[in-house]
């Protein structure tokens, strides 16, 4: 079983960069695509990026396209997302997920593993 700690929130004023890391630790089942979601206050967690196998296949929501960065370091067990130009809609709990099963990369019902989460403030 994967287990997932992320580390890199805070608060950031906007126009801000923060990096989050996700360390992983084991064998995922569902393969090494990785992803990362975020979830806002009173609202369903969403896609943000996806990196597939490798560096196969790399995805964004289109919120987020052009401003953040998903990147992985294998020899790690790492992925990152770099988040540039951040903006107070970008504030969540953000979360690493791995362990991919069946549906759209962007649902959260597609990924068995997740970490604990970790706070992204973004202020005006």
């Amino acid at each position: 079983q994967v287990q997932l700690v992320e580390s890199g929130g805070g608060s950031v004023q906007e126009g801000g960069s923060l990096r989050l890391s996700c360390v992983a630790s084991g064998s995922p089942r569902g393969g090494n695509d990785m992803a990362w979601f975020r979830q806002p206050p009173r609202k369903e967690r969403e896609g943000v990026a996806l990196i597939a196998n490798g560096t196969s296949r790399i995805l964004y929501a289109s919120a987020v396209q052009g401003r953040f960065t998903i990147s992985r370091d294998d020899a790690k067990n790492t992925i990152y997302l770099q988040m540039n130009n951040l903006q107070t809609d970008d504030s969540a709990m953000y979360y690493c997920a791995a362990d991919r099963y069946l549906g759209s990369w962007d649902r959260a019902t597609t990924w068995r593993v997740w970490g604990q989460g970790i706070q992204v403030t973004v202020s005006s």
